[in-house]
Formats: structure tokens, sequence, C-alpha cells
């Protein structure tokens, strides 16, 4: 079997069998890559089930080398790790050469997160004579309403949203879907640009059910979105690094700062684990010394 048969065989894997998003798919292929380019830049010509755990580590070591992240290292072994247990799984090996190789230690790096005035002002800064604003601004109010991933919010339909009953269904990470709640400002935006912008928009066949369309009346790209808020934030001069992402740790945290439960707010980011949740319990500073100095007995 050659690189070209088992990254196939992998992909339709992790397509069929753990139904992965495209996205995750291609973040898992990326990795498997990566071996192919170690192994061309030294010049070897090793198949995919004649790996060695030696070779793994010749791998990590050369990365480390060019300087990747141990983030980035410890998502490329879990890739690889990925990979091989598929190979075990088609008894196409029997022997797994990446079940000695361990992550390195990351520490874990709380999120930027933006306060509400931030957000505010962000927001503000879309010049709304401009129609495509008008859906910049529903598209931004419904992100932070209800703490969607970029992929979430450019893949809404509108037959999932329900302002009727104020709920919007979501189909998120290995196409688990959920409920999640949509608030009454971020309603009246998507209304405002349905009625202003949409309807007298010409829509590509096979998109009239995608929520937030282009120019050319297809759906939105991921990279438009970045760009989008990129743009915002140097405009208003916010020197945080944001990204879509940013409006999701917003959400949740100024949900944790609000008295909002823990279980609860898992359930609208879509979180399998509570300890991944648990990550927004991390307050303000400022904001904790407040607490502190109004509510502790001997303040």
């Amino acid at each position: 079997m050659d690189w070209q048969s088992a990254k196939k065989a992998f992909k339709n894997y992790l397509k069929l069998e753990r139904s992965l998003s495209k996205n995750s798919i291609e973040a898992y292929l990326r990795d498997i890559d990566k071996i192919e380019q170690f192994l061309i830049y030294h010049d070897k010509s090793i198949a995919p089930l004649k790996i060695t755990t030696q070779d793994l580590k010749d791998l990590l070591q050369w990365v480390n080398q060019l300087g990747m992240l141990a983030t980035s290292q410890a998502r490329l072994i879990s890739g690889i790790k990925s990979f091989y247990k598929f190979l075990i799984i088609e008894d196409l090996i029997t022997k797994d050469p990446s079940a000695l190789i361990e992550a390195p230690k990351t520490r874990r790096k709380l999120p930027d997160v933006l306060t509400v005035e931030e957000v505010e002002g962000l927001i503000a800064a879309l010049d709304l004579s401009k129609p495509e604003n008008i859906r910049n601004k529903a598209m931004l109010e419904t992100l932070y309403s209800s703490g969607l991933r970029v992929s979430e919010l450019i893949e809404l339909k509108i037959s999932n949203y329900f302002p009727d009953v104020e709920f919007i269904k979501i189909s998120g990470k290995g196409n688990k879907e959920r409920l999640v709640p949509i608030g009454d400002t971020a309603m009246k935006h998507i209304a405002i640009y349905r009625q202003t912008v949409r309807n007298h928009q010409e829509i590509k066949k096979g998109q009239e059910d995608f929520m937030f369309l282009n120019r050319r009346g297809t759906k939105l790209s991921r990279i438009m979105v970045f760009m989008l808020i990129k743009d915002l934030a140097q405009k208003i001069g916010l020197q945080k690094n944001i990204s879509p992402h940013t409006f999701r740790h917003s959400f949740a945290t100024h949900l944790i700062e609000g008295g909002a439960d823990l279980r609860a707010i898992q359930e609208m980011l879509g979180h399998e684990s509570i300890t991944t949740t648990e990550i927004y319990t991390h307050l303000d500073r400022d904001f904790l010394k407040q607490t502190i100095k109004e509510f502790h007995p001997r303040n």
C-alpha cells in the first residue's frame, strides 16, 4: 500500500465511520502529509505500513527543529495516532508504531476575550449604508448571541432557523445536532437582512437554504468572516488578536460572569466534555477583584 492509497482509505474511514466534517478530515490528512514531506526531504522511500517508531521520532525531531510549536506538534501526533489506529482496525498492521510516541507538554492558553463594550464597538464600526454590512451585522450578532463556530455560522440554514421559538438547529463537529437559543437582537438583524438585502439577491441553484450569502448568491467562506473581523478590529484600533472564535469565547465567558450554569453553556457550545467548557470559568481579574471588594465580609 502506497501513501496515496493509504490516505484515500483513511479519508473514507474518517468520513463514513467517524462522520467527521470536511475541515476535520482535511486536518487529519495534512498530518499524514507531514510524514510524506519528511520522507521526501530526507530522501527516504518507506511505505506507510513499514514506518517504525524511530521514523516517527525522527519526524518529530525534524518538525521541532523547523520551529513547530508544541501545540501543533501535539495536533500532529494526534493525527498520526488516529491514522495508525485505523491501520490496526483494518488489520493492515499488527503493531502500532505510534503507540510509544508522546505529545509534548503544552500550557493551556486562555483565549482572548472581548469585553461587552468591545463587542459593541466592533459591530458599531460597520457602515450600514453598504448592503453587505447589513448582512455582516446580522452575522456578528448571531455569532455573539449563540456562540457558534465559524463553520456553523456559514452553514446555518433557513430551514434550521426557528424565530417563533427563538432557537436555531446546528450541525456541529461530527455532524452532531444541537438546539441553541438565539437572542432578540440577532433575530431582529436577521429579519432586516432577509427583508432588505437577501430577498433582492439572485441566488445560485442549490444555495437557497443558506442563511448568509455573498454577492454571487452563494454561501460565505470561512476566510471572508475572518477577514471581516480582522478589518473591524483594525478600524477601531483594537489591539487584541481576534477571530470569529473570539466571539464564541466571549459569549461563553460573559455567560459565566453573569452566573450561567456550566452544564447549560456546555450544551449550547456543543462540547462533549465539561472539561472543555471549564476553560471559560477564568474571569477577568478586575472583575474578580471588584467582586471580592463588594461582597467579602472583611471588605
